[in-house]
């Protein structure tokens, strides 16, 4: 565990490599606003040093990468009626993300553990992203009262096979492992107990990266390669359901109504049923507009049509009693307004 005195994001500098960390293990290293301003920081600091080609962003701990964004802060604001402060924190963190995504230095994620929400966000404009057998990524948003942000309406479907942006978003389902690389939210798995020596391979190369991107990539990708396991197996009958129930659905009645007259692999659509009934249906449907808007837009205006509606759903009242039934009393009991997909009406077309 770091010392109390440590600041809550590390910055390492090594011959050729900048290595971030985020340093609250105790809250499985949680995004707070202190958190986005060092990470920008540090890689606004990597990205202008002649002398750094090579950018690694980790987790100190072992349980997770970064669950998300840190709801204390964000539902204190909102609670208190300074939205404002939790539009900035949005702002602050798309603007991170997005600095990822375009940074002309390739950057590694080691995304160990616990990666949900805004730890999605800090590895999808990463180059290379590993995974191990305890990675855990999800989107769950949705079960709260909020929708998948940070980008995903949009780089999910740069990422994922069909069906699946739809899927991931509206249920919250959790990947495990070689799921991660399999549906493209990795790039490469590799044994835990292997990262100390994946951590060390690229110290080794960094200072030896070519000065192009494509090139420093290229060699990043062959390093990763033999560390990487290699034994992830297709599922191509989930594929294939999955597809056949959520790709380019425009309505939440449209998928629902799909679900509810299947046979076949009728546990499936049972339990995404039960998913989907215990979510906040506005959400769904915010959810569901944002993945058919952005889809193929560029990343700019995926976050800027993300933060109209982040400003919509903090203001709506499924927001705090999300965070009220699943996260402070833990009744898992949420009063959702509207509380059914039929009674939503306009109500969701607000942002």
């Amino acid at each position: 565990m770091p010392d109390q005195t440590e600041p809550p994001v590390l910055s390492k500098r090594h011959p050729g490599l900048m290595a971030l960390v985020l340093n609250r293990p105790r809250v499985l290293n949680t995004l707070n606003r202190e958190m986005i301003r060092l990470l920008s920081r540090g890689l606004e600091e990597a990205l202008a040093a002649a002398d750094v080609s090579l950018v690694a962003i980790s987790g100190a701990g072992d349980r997770g990468f970064c669950a998300g964004g840190d709801l204390k802060e964000l539902t204190q604001a909102v609670r208190e009626g300074a939205v404002h402060l939790a539009d900035q924190f949005f702002e602050e963190e798309y603007a991170l993300d997005l600095m990822i995504h375009q940074s002309p230095k390739p950057v590694v994620v080691i995304a160990h553990g616990i990666t949900m929400g805004g730890g999605l966000g800090l590895a999808a404009g990463a180059d290379l992203v590993v995974a191990t057998e305890a990675t855990r990524m999800a989107m769950p948003e949705t079960r709260i009262g909020f929708f998948p942000d940070v980008g995903g309406t949009g780089w999910l479907f740069t990422k994922c096979p069909p069906g699946y942006p739809e899927y991931l978003a509206l249920t919250g389902v959790e990947l495990l492992g070689t799921e991660c690389v399999r549906l493209g939210l990795a790039t490469h798995l590799v044994e835990a107990a292997r990262l100390p020596e994946l951590r060390a391979a690229l110290k080794n190369c960094a200072g030896e990266l070519p000065a192009d991107k494509s090139g420093a990539v290229a060699h990043l990708e062959q390093v990763l390669a033999s560390f990487a396991r290699r034994d992830i197996a297709p599922n191509l009958d989930l594929d294939a359901w999955v597809a056949a129930h959520f790709a380019g659905k425009r309505s939440l009645k449209e998928i629902m109504a799909a679900l509810n007259q299947c046979s076949l692999e009728l546990t499936l659509c049972q339990d995404v049923l039960r998913r989907l009934g215990e979510r906040s249906p506005t959400a769904m449907a915010i959810t569901l507009q944002l993945l058919r808007a952005n889809e193929g837009r560029p990343i700019q205006e995926v976050f800027h049509r993300e933060a109209l509606a982040a400003h919509f759903m903090i203001t709506h009242p499924d927001y705090l009693e999300g965070i009220r039934a699943r996260i402070i009393d833990k009744d898992d009991q949420p009063r959702w307004q509207p509380d059914t997909i039929e009674a939503l009406g306009a109500s969701a077309a607000g942002f």
